[in-house]
């Protein structure tokens, strides 16, 4: 019901010895992360909190792209008629608004690694922080929504998730590269990055975002990127 993190929870797992396809989920969590060192906000009941530990990766950068498609996949299913978007590397939008966070935590020299979602399933707008409630969104926000009804959508939607996971993670290089750029929401847009700004690409073979500047082209591998104003 409640934890700190799902991710957290789940390295310890691996470290543990637990198997590849280990999912933790959770209701609440009290220390949820999101990448760049963030605080991941999600109200108790009103998102999906996942974790999925993954072994024998090998060398696979394009690991956090392949785990957007599969949540841009599962939102859509769950929701017929939303077209998802990826910001690079891997938000997850509906209409510019942040629907999913993934948190990938890898340890390459045990060959395992944990694939974290924080997916927003029934949130209201003012079950957010104010500064996120312009920024995020929800699949289905349903006032009056019972308890029973919410533990089911997160039941489905951990089934549908595990599922498009497990068929993302074993594609073939081109066929993640060429659906994710199907979903790039940053295409020919300004960019800006600590460091830089230009007109945002496509990506390269690993996954790298590439950026026309000023100077020339240039490839991001780390970080983020904002959209300039």
């Amino acid at each position: 019901r409640v934890t700190d993190s799902t991710n957290a929870r789940a390295r310890e797992l691996a470290a543990a010895g637990a198997p590849h396809g280990t999912v933790v989920t959770a209701d609440e969590q009290t220390e949820g992360r999101g990448r760049q060192g963030r605080t991941w906000v999600a109200p108790r009941d009103r998102a999906l909190l996942y974790s999925l530990l993954v072994r024998s990766l090998g060398d696979r950068p394009l690991l956090p792209l392949a785990a957007a498609l599969a949540v841009c996949e599962t939102a859509e299913a769950l929701t017929p008629g939303i077209e998802c978007k990826v910001k690079w590397p891997n938000d997850v939008q509906v209409d510019g608004r942040k629907l999913a966070g993934i948190l990938i935590e890898a340890r390459p020299q045990d060959d395992w690694a944990v694939i974290g979602v924080g997916l927003n399933l029934t949130i209201e707008p003012e079950e957010l922080p104010p500064e996120l409630r312009n920024r995020a969104t929800s699949l289905a926000p349903t006032p009056g929504e019972t308890q029973t009804t919410g533990n089911r959508c997160r039941l489905r939607c951990t089934a549908v998730l595990s599922a498009t996971l497990e068929r993302w993670i074993d594609a073939g290089d081109e066929a993640i590269l060429a659906a994710w750029e199907a979903r790039n929401a940053l295409r020919g847009r300004e960019v800006a990055w600590d460091g830089g700004s230009g007109v945002a690409g496509g990506i390269d073979g690993r996954g790298n975002l590439v950026v026309a500047t000023s100077g020339g082209t240039v490839t991001l591998n780390a970080g983020e990127v904002h959209l300039s104003a």
